[in-house]
């Protein structure tokens, strides 16, 4: 930067004022943080960022505030891209960091009293159905096209995202814009699995080979045979276990459901990203979309059989297959556990954890830096079929309210794509390992990698990773309906209730708000209506003559055949 003034005052004008932000500020930004982890070449690179200096200049001075959970991604917005964005464009930005569910309560403040807290949030796509419904978020689809045209970045690439189709409504119309995304998937001790000893002894007592099970029945005979064995004499704990799970009544535990637990069990019916006309929640939609209703006589499945079976296994493994303490924890408490060494395998695991997992010294890291664990596709349960989804991402993405001042989104969006831009995003996702586009993926620095990260870049590079979606269209007010899964929940967790019984209360419970909405005429003829009642047979019969499949009738044996497949066959046949 060239100096021009000499006083005192005159220098600190320079300094802070908006007006030498600019090429050189982005220049500095793509030496020292970039590189070469962008998908764009450096001229490109420069060509973005000085489009980004452009069209901000009707904004420079103006402080902007948005905010998001507290992600590894997201601290790393919030402390480096941030401010390289205010020093580039003459935006200052203040990107607050909070607890999910205050992101929660922080949007649900300004849809019902209308005051612009923040300019922009990363929330979660879960809302999907509630921001449709609502009609509080701007319609990111013609905001592109007309009042945000002149904000929006030519160089977007929607196409590249790889996770629009969580964010857009039964409207066709994009509401949300994706910034980070990871899964929920099988984490497993790869070493201890292609151990000789281990696998013959498997062998012996089962029948079959030990590996990556592909059903829920292989995956309990497995958790059953490494619970209490000895695996010092491949340098393990004496004692572990073959399952980890977490079940205090809690928040955290309503995500370990809604974030599709009874869907890989086989609850809802075939389609991607969401069952249709019943999703996971177990919450039935009619030809129009609106919610008809959760339980089974309303033609739901949140209390049918898959999903009965689908937590009846969650609490029998955590109760026999678990660390005893992990009855008492929450999500965040038993994240780590499976770092410490002492667990076999894990049906629900996030990806979010991959980089806690890869530490130097860690009891599941090689002295060469790889891990001795590999995540997979997770196992499905007895009623599951192919077609239906197989588990969940989390996508948090950026929503842009309609009681935001138009200048004050429009600066947002610009903060909103900058950190979303093919300049920033591949090294974001190394930073946070949490991947929207389909550039960065395939980036040959993961490719590099990928041997570090145990299977997530071959995950996401595979075909499997359309099965895993986050919370779709049929849930009319996601903020109502998810407090309710951690208390009834929790009560088959705590043995206070059968799981029927938690189940029968979960899906009256959710009915009561479905209700209420269609009650107070939400959105017209969006909101719910809720249908005649009859029993399991005649829905079940219904979905049939309607060509789909839930809610299915009771299985006579649950128990189905184990099956397994090598991880490396499995990765191959990716290829």
């Amino acid at each position: 930067m060239k100096l021009h003034l000499t006083t005192a005052v005159g220098l600190a004008l320079l300094v802070t004022s908006p007006a030498f932000a600019g090429l050189d500020e982005a220049k500095a930004f793509l030496d020292s943080e970039i590189g070469d982890l962008s998908s764009l070449s450096r001229a490109e690179q420069e060509q973005e960022m000085q489009w980004f200096i452009d069209a901000a200049k009707p904004f420079a001075g103006m402080e902007i505030h948005v905010v998001s959970e507290s992600l590894t991604t997201h601290a790393y917005e919030s402390k480096t891209l941030a401010a390289a964005f205010s020093a580039i464009t003459g935006i200052k930005v203040v990107h607050d960091l909070i607890q999910e569910g205050d992101v929660v309560e922080k949007i649900q403040t300004q849809m019902q009293t209308g005051e612009n807290i923040y300019d922009a949030y990363i929330n979660d796509s879960d809302f999907i159905g509630t921001h449709w419904r609502y009609g509080q978020v701007r319609d990111l689809t013609d905001w592109m096209a007309h009042e945000g045209k002149d904000v929006t970045n030519p160089g977007l690439d929607l196409n590249d995202f790889v996770g629009l189709s969580f964010t857009t409504a039964p409207d066709g119309k994009l509401y949300q814009l994706p910034d980070q995304q990871f899964a929920n998937l099988y984490w497993f001790r790869y070493d201890w699995f292609n151990d000789e000893k281990t696998k013959a002894d498997f062998k012996a007592e089962y029948g079959y080979d030990l590996g990556v099970p592909v059903n829920w029945s292989a995956y309990e005979d497995i958790a059953k045979f490494f619970t209490g064995r000895d695996m010092s004499y491949i340098g393990g704990p004496s004692k572990v276990y073959g399952n980890m799970d977490y079940g205090k009544k809690d928040p955290s535990l309503g995500w370990r459901f809604t974030d599709a637990w009874l869907s890989m069990a086989g609850n809802g019916d075939k389609g991607l990203p969401n069952g249709k006309p019943v999703d996971e929640w177990g919450i039935r939609v009619d030809e129009n979309d609106r919610p008809v209703g959760s339980c089974v006589a309303r033609g739901g499945d949140t209390n049918g059989p898959a999903a009965v079976y689908a937590v009846s296994k969650y609490v029998d493994w955590l109760k026999n297959y678990a660390p005893p303490a992990a009855e008492g924890m929450t999500f965040g408490e038993a994240g780590p556990v499976p770092a410490q060494g002492e667990i076999a395998q894990q049906a629900f695991w996030y990806t979010a954890f991959t980089a806690d997992m890869v530490k130097p010294g860690l009891p599941v890291v090689n002295e060469d830096g790889t891990p001795k664990w590999r995540m997979a596709p997770s196992p499905h349960g007895s009623y599951w079929q192919e077609g239906m989804k197989l588990g969940y991402q989390d996508v948090g993405a950026w929503t842009l309210m309609k009681s935001t001042p138009v200048d004050r989104a429009k600066a947002a969006w610009l903060y909103a794509q900058f950190v979303d831009s093919k300049t920033v995003d591949v090294k974001k996702a190394h930073v946070g390992l949490t991947f929207i586009r389909e550039s960065t993926i395939r980036h040959e620095s993961f490719t590099k990698r990928a041997p570090e990260l145990g299977g997530l870049i071959e995950f996401y590079r595979s075909p499997a990773r359309v099965q895993w979606t986050p919370t779709g269209t049929n849930v009319p007010d996601y903020p109502k309906l998810a407090q309710l899964w951690w208390q009834n929940i929790g009560d088959a967790s705590s043995g206070a209730k059968s799981v029927q019984e938690a189940m029968d209360a979960l899906c009256a419970a959710q009915e009561q708000v479905l209700s209420r909405l269609e009650r107070s005429g939400m959105q017209g003829d969006m909101g719910p209506k809720l249908a005649e009642e009859h029993d399991l047979a005649w829905w079940n019969a219904y979905a049939t003559e309607h060509g789909s499949l839930a809610p299915q009738l009771k299985l006579a044996d649950e128990k189905e055949k184990p099956i397994t497949v090598g991880y490396d066959e499995l990765v191959a046949s990716w290829q």
